[in-house]
C-alpha cells in the first residue's frame, strides 16, 4: 500500500470522569505530534458550557434532531449519559480514516464495544485513576459539577473501571508526565512514519 493510500488508525480512549483522559488528549493535540491526530467531535444534546463552541468541542443539537440521526443510522455509537445523548458520526470517522488521518475517539466502554464490532482493528486505551478517593478529589477540584452530579459520576466510575480489562492498553494516571509518556508511546507505536 502506498503512503498516499494508507488508512488512518482509530484509537479508542476511555476513562471515568476525572481520570485525566481529556488532559492527556489536550496535551497531545497541543504538542508537535498533535498534527498527526484528529479528535473526533461528538454530537450531544447537553447544554453548551461556558467557553465551549459548536463544531469545536461538540456538535450541539436538539433531542429531536439527535433522534432523527439515530433513525437514519448516522451514528457509529451513541449513548445517554446523565440525561443527555452523545454520538459519533459514522460518516466523518470513515472519511477521515480513508484520508489516512489518525482518529482519537473519546468514548465510554459501551461505545467502545460498539465501535470494535464495526472496526475490530481499532486500538483501545483505558485511563485509570490512582484510586477512587483521588478520582473524587479531582472531580471536586474541577468545580464544574454539583455535588449531586459528582456522586452520580462516582457511582458510574466504578462500573466503568470494571471494564478496563476489555481494552488493549491500560494507563494508570498517578503521575501526569509518566502517563503522557505511556500514552505517546502507545500511539506512536502505530503511527510513527
Amino acid at each position: 500500500m502506498t503512503e498516499k493510500n494508507k488508512k488512518g488508525h482509530l484509537f479508542i480512549i476511555s476513562a471515568p470522569s476525572g481520570a485525566g483522559k481529556s488532559t492527556l488528549i489536550t496535551k497531545l493535540l497541543n504538542s508537535n505530534l498533535g498534527k498527526k491526530y484528529y479528535l473526533s467531535i461528538s454530537h450531544t444534546t447537553r447544554p453548551v458550557r461556558p467557553g465551549e463552541q459548536h463544531g469545536v468541542h461538540y456538535y450541539f443539537t436538539t433531542l429531536d434532531n439527535f433522534e432523527n440521526l439515530i433513525t437514519q443510522d448516522e451514528f457509529l455509537e451513541y449513548a445517554e449519559v446523565f440525561g443527555n445523548y452523545y454520538g459519533t458520526s459514522k460518516r466523518i470517522i470513515r472519511e477521515k480514516l480513508d484520508q489516512g488521518i489518525n482518529i482519537l475517539l473519546d468514548i465510554d466502554w459501551q461505545g467502545a464495544r460498539n465501535v470494535r464490532k464495526q472496526f475490530p482493528e481499532a486500538i483501545s486505551i483505558f485511563i485509570l485513576p490512582p484510586s477512587i478517593e483521588e478520582l473524587k478529589q479531582r472531580l471536586l477540584n474541577r468545580k464544574t459539577d454539583s455535588l449531586d452530579v459528582i456522586e452520580r459520576r462516582m457511582a458510574k466510575a466504578e462500573n466503568e473501571m470494571a471494564h478496563h480489562s476489555e481494552y488493549d492498553y491500560e494507563i494508570l494516571n498517578d503521575n501526569l508526565e509518566h502517563a503522557y509518556e505511556q500514552f505517546i508511546k502507545i500511539l506512536e507505536s502505530y503511527t510513527k512514519s
